[in-house]
């Protein structure tokens, strides 16, 4: 896309299915630098992704011929597969449906790289649900509680 110039960061949130605790923290590198290549092959910019036992955080530089529902789809295909395949967990690994996705300035960036990168000081004083709740009333986006979560067993 030539003379196409473009400036779209998201901030993307999901989390584990029932909001299980099952990321380890031992293979947080390893799973960072997979997304990161997924994010790459989407022909995106990972800024930085930082996850907790139970969901992720991703802030990219979005290129603007690609899809956020796309490319959210490729990143949870690409971990459920890598997370079953190597046997990180006992039993199947899976991400809940849907995500989170808010869009920032470039004047931004720097206050979001050090949320995300401060998740767990963060944590120890809000649980996920909270945060996940904050981040829906900060940007008056409408939910129905009822639907924000799915905590139903498969």
């Amino acid at each position: 896309m030539a003379n196409t110039f473009h400036q779209i960061y998201i901030h993307i949130i999901f989390s584990v299915k029932a909001r299980q605790h099952l990321l380890p923290k031992s293979k947080k590198t390893e799973l960072h630098k997979y997304i990161a290549a997924v994010i790459n092959n989407n022909n995106c910019k990972p800024i930085l992704i930082n996850s907790m036992p139970d969901h992720i955080h991703i802030f990219v530089g979005l290129h603007p011929s690609v899809s956020i529902s796309t490319l959210v789809k490729d990143i949870k295909l690409a971990t459920n597969q890598l997370i079953n395949k190597r046997k990180w967990i006992r039993g199947k690994f899976a991400w809940q449906k849907g995500f989170g996705v808010f869009s920032y300035s470039h004047s931004h960036i720097d206050r979001v790289y050090k949320y995300i990168e401060n998740q767990e000081k963060h944590h120890t004083k809000q649980s996920f649900q909270k945060e996940y709740i904050s981040f829906l009333k900060k940007f008056k986006i409408e939910y129905d509680s009822n639907y924000v979560f799915d905590i139903e067993e498969e």
